[in-house]
C-alpha cells in the first residue's frame, strides 16, 4: 500500500489514497475544491523515498470535504492567593480533505 508524508499548516501527516485527513484550516479553499500538497517522503512495498526537503516529481491531490471548527478548549489562568482568575475559550479551525491520489 502506497503512502506519503505531507506538510500542511506546519504539521506533517501520513496519508494514503481514499483517506479523509483533518488538516489546519485552509481558509482560501471551499468545499469541493481541489488541493495539492508537497510530499516530504513516500513509501510503498518496494521501499521508502525521502525528499531533501521535498520529493521531486511527487504530489498528493485531494478534495476539500468540509471546513469547520473544533471543540472549545478552555484556558484557565490564576495566581494563587491573589484572587486573580481568568478564563478564555478557543476553537481551532480545520479543513477535512479526502485524499484522491498519491503520485
Amino acid at each position: 500500500m502506497a503512502y506519503a508524508i505531507i506538510r500542511s499548516g506546519g504539521k506533517q501527516f501520513r496519508v494514503s489514497a481514499g483517506e479523509v485527513v483533518r488538516v489546519p484550516s485552509l481558509a482560501d479553499k471551499n468545499e469541493g475544491d481541489a488541493v495539492e500538497f508537497e510530499v516530504l517522503a513516500a513509501g510503498s512495498d518496494s521501499g521508502v523515498q525521502i525528499g531533501n526537503p521535498v520529493l521531486a516529481g511527487a504530489k498528493v491531490t485531494g478534495t476539500v470535504v468540509k471546513n469547520g471548527r473544533g471543540p472549545k478548549i478552555l484556558v484557565f489562568k490564576f495566581k494563587r492567593r491573589k484572587q486573580y482568575k481568568k478564563m478564555k475559550g478557543h476553537r481551532q479551525g480545520f479543513t477535512s480533505v479526502k485524499i484522491d491520489a498519491v503520485a
